[in-house]
């Protein structure tokens, strides 16, 4: 089935594209959310008309995500955990556990937008890529601490 994409859809398309799709994934999913319309001549026409609007809200968009993450590339955080003798965390830092550190921190981040491939199970640095926006990614410092354990003061 052809239709025409109203809204972004990772791994199938951009919006404006008419894209070729299973009968089942266009009915059951495509439509219902309205993140696609059927491929004919009165919906092309309508989406072109759309269009302007949608690229001026795409390049707005695109530009406060840079911002975002022009502010979020500087930003450390530090989630404190209980460890074991092996400095293995009981639980795990999750996206969860970060868009509330961020949170706390003034950034107001979606925790679907933070790319955490796998939950934090020990100590340490890592590097967290978020996406803010589909061309827009950047990368946040989290260190995992063990509780109790002084925090990293900044030198002055």
């Amino acid at each position: 089935m052809d239709v025409i994409l109203r809204e972004h859809v990772d791994n199938l398309g951009r919006r404006g594209e008419v894209v070729k799709v299973a009968d089942g994934y266009a009915r059951n999913y495509l439509l219902p959310r309205k993140l696609a319309l059927l491929a004919t001549e009165g919906n092309k026409k309508q989406i072109e008309r759309e269009r302007v609007k949608f690229d001026a809200t795409e390049a707005e968009e695109q530009k406060v995500a840079g911002v975002i993450a022009e502010r979020l590339g500087s930003v450390e955080i530090e989630i404190s955990r209980k460890v074991g003798e092996t400095e293995a965390l009981y639980g795990s830092v999750t996206t969860s556990d970060i868009a509330e550190a961020l949170m706390v921190k003034g950034f107001d981040v979606d925790r679907r937008k933070i790319q955490l491939q796998e939950p934090i199970k020990k100590l340490g640095e890592y590097d967290v890529p978020v996406r803010l926006h589909r061309d827009v990614t950047t990368r946040i410092k989290v260190r995992v601490i063990a509780e109790g354990e002084p925090e990293h003061k900044p030198k002055t």
